[in-house]
């Protein structure tokens, strides 16, 4: 069954849930895992792109946006509107809703930021999985995400 953890971000900046994403896909990465991020939206997916090149000096974390033509050889993949193609180990959620694929993985990242609507639906997306009986853990972080 899949396995959720809830990560609090303390922090209200956009970024600092990104920064996150691209750490937990680093040690992901490090453990051979396969990992799809899924963003709200491509402007935030490009972002993340972006990010995941620049997080951490001397960091190298090799992804591919969905729509690449390469996306089913790379070990993390950044998607938005389409559901993954292939099996992936660890689904980190960037998104404001359940993936409805979300129990294709194995793992399961929710981010949640510290504004209060970023809450709220931290806390929706803490009640679906609840309701259905899947094991969940939460880790409130401080502002240091990178």
């Amino acid at each position: 069954m899949t396995r959720v953890d809830f990560y609090i971000v303390e922090d209200n900046h956009a970024q600092a849930r990104q920064r996150l994403a691209c750490r937990l896909a680093e040690k992901a990465y490090a453990m051979n895992h396969t990992i799809y991020i899924h963003a709200d939206d491509r402007r935030q997916a490009e972002q993340l792109d972006q990010l995941l090149w620049t997080f951490r000096d001397g960091s190298f974390i090799p992804h591919s946006l969905q729509s690449d033509k390469v996306a089913s050889q790379a070990a993390i993949v950044i998607g938005y509107d389409n559901e993954p193609q292939e099996h992936n180990q660890v689904l980190i959620n960037l998104g404001e809703t359940v993936p409805s694929f979300f129990s294709r993985f194995e793992r399961v990242a929710e981010l949640i930021a510290g504004d209060e609507q970023a809450r709220q639906a931290g806390r929706k997306r803490f009640r679906f999985y609840r309701d259905r009986g899947y094991e969940l853990n939460t880790h409130n972080l401080d502002d240091k995400t990178s």
